[in-house]
């Protein structure tokens, strides 16, 4: 699925302030290249059924093994492991007489004591593989999971390893851990390399398995197929501690969400959630709702948080207008987008903005391979719009009682006319504030 830098930016996958980012929510790696895998993961989203039932099928394999994931391999681990291959040794002495090792330990003090700390990394990194290696063996299920213990398997395979997983304690003689640090230094970098490799993708699945676990989170049915559909039940936003769940359906009969509200009522929340769960479902990972059924789309595009550009002497509404244009070139190639859009036109006149809005939602009607949903205030253009047997009504609704404001969250049909924009501002003593001036 295609996705832009905006759209990871409008839906804080990735995000400046980290916590509260969708990466950091779902980030249970135990070591920074499962992380840096990850970040990889979810920045290529899949783009086949297949790709994506053959993640599913690894986590869901993964949420057994939580438990008994080896202990003994942490992050720590993997960098002694790292600094051994970058660390600039004299050559390592490789001999079965204990004279070369002890003038090794005599004139070469550090890097002795770096290869004896490093030999007993390495036991617990290859120790710990070979525990999760035969725990993955015990199920079949994963292709993908398969793959990755046939190939560590192989790279485990010399006898120096072999025999280096069976040792019992990390206390012997010079001359044998030397040997190990030689072998391990000039023979078996390469595939210690891959070897590193391939766990930081295990932890990679592991933080997701995790985050399905730790959040509830359920598998979706995705499928290819011609026409854009999503179906969701109890859907909601990862991100948000108390969140409100929803019921969400678009198809080629409703393919557009007109959504209204005050501010404040849910629309931006609403659209983000979505947003993120059909994304989630891209990468393979469980998804925030009950239940949710949808299509495989091509692309994701978002409009929500457009900035003008003081360098480029761009105005916002210029910036709005250019992703709308960018955001149509996209969408008319055929294929199956899912477009998000909060507040059309904020950086004009309402007259204009409604004027504006008006000509591009038409527009966006005519496209049935793609689905919308597009929030705004301008509710006086929803009349106009309801000749169109494809769009569908939604609001927020917010009630006011003795100038407080409640907010149910809660969606409903049809369109909202709320106003309490002047009512917030007395409520935050903003007008007491200026009257006093």
């Amino acid at each position: 699925m295609e996705i832009d830098k905006v759209t990871y930016y409008d839906l804080s996958i990735f995000n400046n302030e980290e916590e509260y980012s969708l990466l950091h929510r779902i980030n249970f790696c135990k070591t920074v290249g499962g992380a840096e895998r990850l970040q990889y993961l979810l920045t290529h989203p899949l783009r086949s059924e297949k790709e994506i039932s053959q993640t599913q099928e690894a986590i869901r394999q993964l949420e057994g093994l939580l438990q008994q994931w080896p202990a003994e391999i942490t992050n720590g681990t993997l960098l002694v492991l790292e600094k051994f291959y970058g660390y600039p040794f004299d050559k390592i002495p490789n001999s079965h007489s204990p004279v070369p090792a002890y003038l090794y330990m005599v004139f070469d003090t550090p890097d002795y004591g770096l290869v004896r700390y490093t030999v007993g990394h390495f036991m617990d990194f290859l120790k710990g593989m070979y525990r999760l290696l035969q725990l993955l063996k015990q199920e079949h299920h994963s292709l993908l999971l398969q793959n990755i213990v046939t190939e560590a398997e192989k790279l485990m395979k010399p006898s120096v390893i072999q025999h280096l997983v069976a040792e019992k304690s990390k206390k012997m003689t010079p001359a044998k851990m030397l040997r190990y640090g030689h072998y391990l230094r000039y023979e078996f970098k390469q595939e210690a390399e891959k070897l590193m490799h391939l766990y930081h993708r295990l932890d990679a699945y592991y933080s997701m398995a995790m985050a399905v676990q730790q959040f509830n989170l359920h598998f979706p049915t995705v499928k290819e197929q011609e026409e854009p559909l999503i179906q969701a039940h109890g859907l909601y936003h990862l991100l948000l501690q108390t969140p409100v769940a929803y019921d969400v359906t678009l198809n080629p009969q409703t393919n557009f969400i007109f959504l209204t509200g005050a501010n404040m009522a849910g629309k931006s929340t609403f659209i983000k959630a979505v947003g993120c769960a059909v994304y989630l479902a891209h990468v393979g990972m469980g998804v925030p709702a009950q239940s949710m059924e949808l299509s495989l789309f091509d692309g994701l595009l978002s409009n929500i948080q457009v900035q003008d550009n003081i360098v480029k002497g761009e105005s916002y509404f210029f910036n709005e207008v250019q992703r709308i244009k960018n955001t149509v070139l996209k969408i008319t190639d055929g294929r199956k987008w899912l477009v998000l859009i909060d507040e059309l036109f904020k950086g004009t006149n309402i007259q204009d903005a409604m004027h504006c809005s008006t000509a591009v939602i038409k527009g966006l009607l005519k496209i049935k391979n793609s689905l919308f949903i597009l929030s705004t205030h301008l509710y006086e253009i929803g009349d106009e719009l309801k000749v169109y047997p494809n769009i569908s009504f939604r609001y927020f609704e917010t009630t006011a009682t003795e100038e407080q404001l409640q907010f149910s969250y809660q969606l409903k049909e049809g369109i909202s006319n709320d106003r309490f924009g002047y009512l917030i501002l007395k409520r935050e003593k903003v007008v007491e504030m200026l009257e006093k001036l």
